[in-house]
């Protein structure tokens, strides 16, 4: 069982580090924007608090829609423990962070995705804008958006 609830931005760090960053040290999670006041962090805890999950949700345009109406929200450092992938964590903080917008107006929501969780995605409604390319940090990439 987990419960997801709204957290601050460093509390996710430590699992995004692990998860998406290779094991490296917490500050290396940091991306440009999270101390943008409307960055909208969610968070997965099982039943002892420990964190299993974790999404961010930054206001940001998509550069390949920037017509499309409503706000752009961009979805970073989405990461799921070791151990509890496939259990629908993700989809619970996927789904907060998509609330969330909703409860603001609605817009587009879009990410770069790895490709590894394009279907991911896929299965919450996003479709694949343009061409993959390979981030030479941390992999192969695809463009997604879906419409809140």
């Amino acid at each position: 069982m987990i419960t997801v609830r709204r957290v601050a931005v460093e509390e996710t760090y430590s699992l995004r580090a692990k998860v998406l960053r290779n094991g490296g040290p917490p500050e290396a999670a940091r991306v440009p924007g999270d101390d943008d006041p409307e960055v909208a962090t969610y968070a997965a805890l099982d039943a002892d608090g420990s964190m299993v999950g974790c999404v961010g949700l930054f206001p940001e345009p998509c550069p390949d829609l920037p017509d499309h109406p409503g706000k752009g929200w961009r979805i970073r450092g989405m990461a799921t423990a070791d151990g509890w992938r496939g259990k629908g964590v993700g989809g619970e903080v996927l789904q907060a962070a998509l609330d969330h917008v909703a409860t603001r107006g609605g817009g587009l929501v879009w990410c770069n995705a790895r490709t590894s969780a394009a279907r991911f995605y896929e299965r919450a409604g996003f479709r694949v804008i343009g061409e993959p390319w390979d981030d030479p940090q941390i992999g192969p990439h695809v463009r997604m958006w879906r419409a809140v």
